[in-house]
């Protein structure tokens, strides 16, 4: 049977911690940006400004080798690095006395205004009187220092990239840590669901093992108390069928000894009548001692050594020849005997009325258990119906069973820790009773 995929409670949680982890380091890498940038303009603003006044007190301190006009050639150099801030020394009428190598020829800005302001071709500067002018007065010289906004624009990329990159490194180590939380914390569940598995209501010995999470404590309340209905109701079921088959055992008896007595008082021609009708008694007689044996001590069987040859030699079966080799007389099942004998008991007679005359028995044991083989030479079991037998006895579905036979013989089976299989061989039909081993 195929069990249908279901959404998973881990795979939801885990895909949702991702997404929420995601989200959130987007959300915290915007916030962070943001403030990154404005944090990186207002430091590159004071770096401007910073390097205005010590620009001013270098230059301050050498004023009178400053030149006073416009020189050609004016730039200062100095190597082959690439300065990250420019700088000009500008007259009252525009000419640029001194500047940086990566300083324009023409004025940065024209005007005289001091501070921060932004200036043509995408450049950020800063003005100051050369050298300090009293309030009111015109400066006769300005000091501009600026920075290309591309410095700027660079700064701020690097600066948000590593914070994008931190930030998303950061929730992924957050959704791997929550993700191996989620698994620990399912640990208890699983293990729940692995002790119902092999919990066995019918054994009050060995309970259910306690909640380890509080959010499991109900679930464990209600699979107990399921469990204890389900046990109740089928030591109520294993009472009235052993009550049942108590009580049929004696009127099938008297049955079976009134037929006998009215087969030998009888005419010739009614006695074939009488001997079915004692068969068929003898037949239900065999059904009713297996369920008395069957709901004897409950599902765990009595086993001790049972030789196979001497048991198939004491099975009484007319009219239904049972080959058991020679081999058979080294082999030893640890069984319940008087289970298997009703088990094998019905599939004998199962045989006999599907129109066979000879069951070959044949066995072979392992460590797995010993696996029992009864071939008949009967018509056999279509391919079909032979697949809805398996079936059923497969998932326990005995009612879809056409009686009671293959349904003792499996019950059997399994109480020995085995199971029932049907196979299809050349010829009629192959019965497999498997019997596990002890433990």
């Amino acid at each position: 049977m195929t069990t249908p995929r279901l959404p998973s409670i881990r795979g939801r949680l885990a895909r949702t911690l991702a997404i929420v982890s995601l989200a959130w380091g987007l959300a915290v890498t915007a916030a962070v940006w943001l403030v990154v940038r404005h944090e990186v303009d207002e430091l590159m603003d004071l770096t401007l400004r910073e390097s205005a006044e010590i620009l001013h007190g270098v230059l301050a301190f050498s004023a009178a080798a400053l030149p006073q006009g416009a020189v050609k050639g004016a730039a200062l150099q100095t190597g082959s690095r690439q300065d990250h801030l420019a700088w000009q020394l500008v007259d009252r009428e525009g000419r640029v006395l001194l500047r940086s190598h990566t300083a324009p020829d023409a004025p940065l800005r024209t005007g005289w205004q001091t501070g921060f302001s932004d200036g043509a071709d995408e450049w950020r500067i800063y003005g100051q009187p050369f050298p300090h002018a009293e309030a009111g007065a015109v400066p006769a010289r300005m000091l501009f220092v600026a920075q290309h906004d591309s410095e700027r624009r660079e700064a701020r990329l690097e600066a948000s990239v590593f914070t994008v990159i931190a930030a998303l490194l950061v929730g992924l180590a957050c959704a791997l840590g929550l993700r191996w939380l989620l698994r620990r914390e399912l640990v208890p569940l699983a293990d729940l669901s692995e002790a119902v598995r092999h919990h066995d209501p019918l054994r009050p010995q060995a309970p259910l093992p306690p909640a380890r999470r509080a959010e499991l404590a109900p679930l464990h309340y209600a699979i107990s108390d399921l469990a204890q209905r389900l046990a109740r109701r089928v030591a109520s079921e294993r009472a009235f069928s052993a009550h049942a088959a108590h009580a049929l055992r004696t009127p099938l008896a008297g049955l079976d000894v009134q037929l006998a007595v009215a087969l030998r008082e009888c005419p010739p021609a009614l006695q074939p009548r009488l001997q079915r009708s004692r068969e068929a008694v003898a037949r239900l007689r065999g059904v009713v001692q297996a369920l008395l044996m069957m709901f004897r001590s409950g599902s765990e069987p009595v086993r001790e050594p049972v030789p196979l040859r001497d048991l198939f030699s004491h099975l009484p079966v007319e009219g239904l020849t049972v080959e058991a080799p020679a081999a058979l007389n080294a082999i030893s099942v640890q069984a319940d005997p008087d289970l298997l004998a009703a088990a094998l008991l019905n599939l004998l007679d199962n045989a006999q009325r599907h129109g066979a005359r000879q069951v070959q028995v044949t066995a072979t044991s392992t460590a797995a258990g010993t696996r029992l083989i009864l071939q008949d030479d009967g018509p056999g079991i279509e391919p079909a119906t032979r697949q809805r037998l398996q079936d059923a006895i497969d998932t326990q579905d005995y009612a879809a069973l056409p009686g009671l036979g293959l349904m003792l013989a499996d019950l059997v089976a399994r109480a020995h820790g085995g199971r029932l299989t049907l196979d299809a061989p050349a010829r009629g039909c192959a019965v497999h009773l498997h019997i596990g081993p002890v433990g």
